[in-house]
């Protein structure tokens, strides 16, 4: 046998003994502690934080994206291409004049109620 193939032996035989330790300690209650995931990489708490670098680097992108939907926007849109449709001037005359009798018809109600 070489040395490789017993070397793996060795590792796999490791492997599995950590496992079956692993397995007691979850038993027991005492695995938090003990296994190499926790002891290796410890908990990292509380909040993230920007640094005034990467604040600034989020800013600059922000900007420029609404520089950019400005720069869309700013096309110049026609009325008649807005979608906006618009009264004519005989039309804006012919409902001024209904609203003004239903006005006028309103006051002469008031006027015989008061007398």
């Amino acid at each position: 046998m070489d040395t490789k193939n017993i070397l793996a032996d060795l590792k796999a035989e490791l492997n599995r003994l950590n496992q079956a330790i692993a397995a007691l300690e979850l038993l027991d209650g005492t695995a938090a502690a003990t296994t190499p995931a926790a002891i290796a990489a410890p908990m990292r708490g509380g909040r993230r934080r920007l640094t005034p670098a990467g604040r600034k680097r989020l800013s600059e992108a922000a900007t420029a994206r609404w520089a950019a939907r400005r720069k869309q926007v700013a096309k110049p849109v026609s009325k008649k291409t807005a979608g906006r449709r618009t009264m004519s001037p005989a039309a804006r005359k012919k409902i001024a004049e209904a609203q003004r009798k239903r006005w006028d018809a309103v006051r002469k109600a008031k006027a015989a109620k008061a007398s």
